[in-house]
């Protein structure tokens, strides 16, 4: 007599098991820690901050909401010209990391060798030092009497920057001149490490690929290695202008009070005047503009897939 086993199969509604179940839920809990970062660090602040925009009084009577909305029109009627000279400086900064840096990144990517370990290094080597230090350095260099000026002077390029406006008085330092070069040196890096990003991910079969169809360095460059590179353009530009229109540590220490931007009004406002109501209008005015000029440039360069 034979006997025959019989086997229990699950009900086919059974819930999941508490494994994978949990399996789905990991990746929630892997984003768990930078969605509170952002919560207590950037979404909490930022609503303060739109609650003191809009509040009235003083720091003896005290701070309400009153939604005083005027204060933003007040605010910008006021400090425009701060505004524009921010995004001047920054963006003259920003053009001229891009002509530095790129050449650089290209010799790193493409011609380094063995050295392109000792030239990353000596990009990034810079943020090893205080980012005050960096700048009350370049104050040294460009001071009055300095070699600097004094090589400037000699070849007489002081008197075409005078003539331009971007010095005065066969000087450097408290000019915008000195304001630029410390944007451009402080954030140079930030435009080297994506472009060279960019630029090594290129197969240099392409290069030998675009020789071999007869094209010239200059139509290879410009039909094969740059488009390509875009990316690190992209990135390297919005890396170098968002920080750059902010700052003010270079105008602090680098230029006078013609030379001001919109950040150090801002800190002004904050630390001085106690006008916290205008400061933090201004900081959102600022937020704004930074925020439509990148929507902008993302939209003309055609490379909204990367954000």
């Amino acid at each position: 007599m034979a006997l025959t086993g019989t086997r229990h199969e699950p009900p086919a509604d059974a819930p999941a098991t508490a494994p994978a179940a949990r399996g789905k839920l990991t990746p929630y809990w892997l984003l768990l820690p930078g969605i509170l970062w952002l919560l207590v660090f950037f979404a909490a602040p930022l609503v303060y901050q739109a609650s003191t925009s809009v509040q009235t009084g003083s720091l003896e009577e005290g701070f309400r909401v009153t939604w005083h909305l005027a204060t933003y029109w007040d605010a910008l009627t006021e400090y425009y010209p701060q505004f524009l000279r921010s995004v001047a400086y920054a963006a003259t900064a920003t053009v001229l990391c891009l002509a530095l840096g790129y050449p650089l990144a290209y010799l790193i990517a493409f011609r380094a060798g063995r050295w392109r370990n000792v030239l990353m290094v000596l990009v990034i080597a810079p943020f090893f030092t205080s980012f005050l230090i960096r700048t009350l350095a370049w104050k040294t260099i460009l001071s009055d009497g300095g070699p600097v000026v004094s090589a400037l002077g000699a070849l007489h390029v002081l008197d075409l920057t005078d003539a331009l406006g971007v010095t005065e008085g066969q000087r450097v330092l408290a000019t915008p001149l000195a304001v630029v070069c410390g944007l451009t040196y402080n954030f140079l890096p930030f435009m080297i490490l994506p472009l060279y990003t960019s630029l090594e991910r290129i197969d240099p079969r392409l290069h030998e690929a675009a020789g071999d169809l007869y094209a010239r360095p200059l139509t290879t460059f410009r039909k094969v290695t740059f488009p390509l590179s875009m990316p690190g353009v992209v990135a390297g530009t919005l890396l170098t202008f968002i920080p750059a229109t902010g700052d003010y540590i270079n105008a602090e220490l680098l230029g006078s009070t013609d030379q001001k931007m919109i950040g150090n009004v801002i800190q002004s406002q904050f630390l001085r005047v106690l006008d916290y109501p205008t400061a933090a209008a201004l900081s959102f005015l600022l937020m704004a503009a930074i925020l439509a000029m990148v929507t902008l440039y993302i939209r003309k360069s055609g490379t909204e897939d990367l954000v």
